[in-house]
């Protein structure tokens, strides 16, 4: 009984180192997984800083130009105004008289669908 006895002492005691080693390799995998964790947000960290450089880059490189922008949108504007008013100038008598024309020389007509009830 005794050999029987020693056994299960072995067995109990092995039992216990390998809940022992499973439970460090638990901990092992959280602590690995929190430093990934924290590696992964410096990356982020370090990339939103990074576009946010170059955004502002950006931002200054094309801000300064926004007045000009602005004022060469509005020339285009303008003269994109006075050629639409010398267009008017131009063709407003043969418009008029196309209008008049038609206005005046009407040819009256049976529809088609009332020309086959007449029929």
């Amino acid at each position: 009984m005794a050999a029987q006895s020693e056994g299960i002492k072995r067995l109990m005691a092995a039992e216990k180192s390998a809940a022992t080693m499973v439970a460090e390799a638990r901990k092992n995998k959280a602590t690995r997984l929190k430093q990934a964790k924290e590696e992964a947000a410096k990356e982020i960290e370090t990339y939103k800083s990074q576009r946010e450089s170059a955004f502002q880059d950006q931002l200054k490189k094309y801000g300064e130009n926004k007045d000009d922008f602005a004022q060469k949108m509005e020339d285009d504007k303008k003269q994109k105004l006075i050629k639409i008013d010398e267009d008017v100038k131009q063709h407003k008598a043969q418009v008029i008289q196309q209008v008049l024309d038609l206005v005046y020389n009407i040819q009256p007509q049976l529809h088609q669908n009332a020309r086959f009830s007449v029929k």
